[in-house]
C-alpha cells in the first residue's frame, strides 16, 4: 500500500490538471472562443472549480496532510516534500472555510465578467459594466467574510496573491516609494524637452511586429516546441506546465512599442513558469508562489532588459531594418531614451517606469474602498477621474482611458494590482545582486546574449515554484525583505542617464 505522502501526491496531481484545465479554458475564452460561447464556457469553469474545491478541501485531504506530516517528522524543510506539505496545508487551511458553491460562483461571475468587460471598453460604457463589477464585489465581500483572522477585508483578498503580504505592509512601501519618485518625476519634468519619444510613433505593419516581437521572445527563451503566442484584449499569460506555456499580447500599427513591451512582460511570466523544476510539476508548487514575484520577472524583462541602454543596441538596427521610414536611420540613443520618456499617461501597461507606481496606487486605493462599501460602483468612474487628475494632472477622456482599461476587475481579481509594484521592488532587489554576481551583464546583453540572466534567474528563482514564500526567496537570493532602495537606485541611475541628470 502507497504511504500517505504518495497518496497526498496523487491527489495534488489531480487537483491541478483540474486547475490547468480551467485555465486552458479561461486562455481559449480570451483568444480564440466565439462571442456568443460565453455563457456556456462560464459554467464549464463554474463546475470545474465546483469539483476542484471539494476535491481540494475534503476531509480526505486533510487526513493525509496529517499523515505525511508526520511521515515527514525532522526532515529538512527546504526539502520538496516538506515544502509540499506546508504549502498545501496553508492554502487547505484557508481553501476549507470557503463553501464549495461560493467558489464556483466566484468562477462562473469572473468569467461572464470578463466578456462583458469586453464588449462594455469597446463600447466606453462603464454603465453596461458596472453590474457585472457589483456581482464580483458582493461575491468578494462574501468570501472575505468566511474569514476572521485577518486585520481588515482587504488583507483576505491581497493574501490569495501575495501570501503573507498585508495591507498594512504595502501601505508602508508605498508610503516609502512615493516618497522617493514625486522629487525625482518633479525634477525630470522640468527637462521634459530634452527627451523625445516621437521614434515610437509612425507606421509599423503588424506582421512586421510579429516578426519583432518573435525574434525578441525567442532571444529570451520562447521555445515554439513548448510555448505559443496569441492576440488578446489584455495581454496575459498562462502556464499549463513547464511544457506548454502560452504568452499574448496586442498590436497597435502606430506605435510599436505596446506589442514589443507586452510580449517582453508575458514572456518574463512564461519563463517563470518554464524554469520550474520538473520534480515540481503537477503539484502545487508547480507555479510561482506569489504574484509579486512573478510580476518582478515580467517587469524586469520588460524594462529593466527591453528598456535598458545595453538590449537598445540589439533592438535599434533591427527596427530600423524592419520598418524603416521614420525610424530608417534609429539608433540605440535615441531608441533608449525615447522607451524611457517620463510622461504621465493614462494607460497603466503603457506607462513609464517613474510614474508606473502610481497607477498602482491609484487602483490599490479605489479598490479598498469598494470591498469596504465607501466608494459605490456607480461612483467609481468618477472617483478614478478625480484621483487620476490629483496624481498625473490629467483629464481622463473616456471610461477605455480610466475606469475601464483593465481586465482585473471583470475577473474577480480584486487584490492582484499591488503586486505590479512590488514586483518593481523585487525586480530592483534581484537586478541589482544579478549584476554582482555577473559583472559582465550589460555587455552579454548588449551583445544580445540573455541566456544569462535566464539561467541566473532559474537558478535562484524560477526552478523553486512554490517552494518558498516570498520573503523566504529574497531572503535565499539577496539576504533581505522586499525593500525600495533598490529599485529607487536603479531608476534614479536610468533617468540621470536618460535625461543628463545628477538626480539625488
Amino acid at each position: 500500500m502507497r504511504n500517505e505522502l504518495d497518496q497526498l501526491r496523487s491527489r495534488m496531481a489531480e487537483i491541478t490538471d483540474l486547475r490547468n484545465t480551467a485555465h486552458l479554458l479561461e486562455w481559449d475564452q480570451q483568444t480564440m472562443m466565439p462571442p456568443r460561447g460565453g455563457a456556456s464556457r462560464a459554467e464549464s469553469i463554474a463546475t470545474l472549480e465546483r469539483i476542484r474545491h471539494d476535491m481540494f478541501v475534503s476531509a480526505e485531504t486533510g487526513r493525509l496532510l496529517d499523515a505525511a506530516a508526520g511521515e515527514l517528522d525532522g526532515a529538512d524543510s527546504a526539502s520538496d516534500d516538506a515544502a509540499l506539505v506546508r504549502v498545501v496545508r496553508r492554502r487547505w487551511d484557508k481553501a476549507r472555510r470557503v463553501p464549495t458553491e461560493l467558489a464556483a460562483e466566484i468562477a462562473r461571475a469572473g468569467s461572464i465578467g470578463q466578456e462583458a468587460w469586453v464588449r462594455a471598453r469597446a463600447n466606453n460604457d462603464f454603465d453596461a459594466f458596472a453590474p457585472y463589477l457589483t456581482r464580483n464585489l458582493e461575491l468578494a465581500r462574501r468570501y472575505v467574510d468566511c474569514f476572521d483572522t485577518f486585520d481588515c477585508p482587504y488583507d483576505v483578498l491581497l493574501d490569495d496573491f501575495d501570501p503573507g503580504m498585508a495591507t498594512a505592509d504595502v501601505t508602508r512601501l508605498f508610503d516609502e516609494l512615493k516618497a522617493a519618485l514625486v522629487p525625482v518625476i518633479g525634477e525630470v519634468a522640468q527637462h521634459a524637452d530634452r527627451v523625445d519619444d516621437g521614434p515610437l510613433h509612425g507606421t509599423f505593419p503588424v506582421e512586421r511586429q510579429r516578426q519583432l516581437v518573435f525574434e525578441v521572445v525567442e532571444r529570451m527563451g520562447f521555445d515554439r516546441a513548448g510555448w505559443r503566442i496569441d492576440d488578446a484584449v489584455h495581454p496575459f499569460a498562462t502556464g499549463l506546465g513547464s511544457q506548454d506555456v502560452r504568452i499574448t499580447t496586442r498590436w497597435d500599427e502606430h506605435f510599436f512599442a505596446s506589442a514589443l513591451f507586452s510580449a517582453m512582460h508575458e514572456c518574463g511570466h512564461g519563463l517563470y513558469e518554464a524554469g520550474i523544476d520538473s520534480s515540481l510539476q503537477r503539484t502545487p508548487l508547480g507555479s510561482g508562489e506569489s504574484l509579486s514575484v512573478h510580476e518582478s520577472q515580467s517587469r524586469m524583462w520588460e524594462n529593466m532588459v527591453g528598456r535598458g541602454r545595453a538590449f537598445s543596441g540589439v533592438l535599434a538596427p533591427r527596427i530600423a531594418e524592419l520598418f524603416g521610414g521614420s525610424v530608417a536611420d534609429l539608433d540605440a540613443t535615441s531608441l533608449y531614451r525615447a522607451v524611457n520618456r517620463v510622461e504621465p499617461s493614462h494607460i497603466r501597461v503603457e506607462a513609464d517606469e517613474a510614474t508606473y507606481g502610481l497607477h498602482i496606487v491609484l487602483r490599490f486605493e479605489l479598490e479598498q474602498e469598494m470591498i469596504e462599501g465607501r466608494l459605490p460602483v456607480a461612483e467609481v468612474p468618477e472617483a478614478w477621474d478625480a484621483r487620476f487628475k490629483e496624481y498625473f494632472g490629467l483629464e481622463v477622456p473616456d471610461p477605455a482611458h480610466g475606469a475601464l482599461q483593465d481586465v482585473h476587475w471583470s475577473a474577480g481579481l480584486i487584490g492582484y494590482f499591488p503586486t505590479y509594484a512590488l514586483g518593481n521592488l523585487i525586480a530592483g532587489q534581484l537586478w541589482e545582486k544579478a549584476h554582482a554576481d555577473m559583472p559582465d551583464l550589460e555587455a552579454a546583453i548588449g551583445a544580445g546574449e540573455l541566456s544569462g540572466l535566464r539561467e541566473w534567474l532559474r537558478e535562484n528563482v524560477h526552478r523553486h515554484g512554490a517552494k518558498f514564500s516570498t520573503p523566504e526567496l529574497l531572503q535565499r537570493v539577496v539576504g533581505h525583505p522586499i525593500e525600495v532602495a533598490p529599485f529607487v537606485r536603479y531608476l534614479r541611475a536610468k533617468l540621470s542617464d536618460v535625461y543628463e541628470l545628477d538626480l539625488p
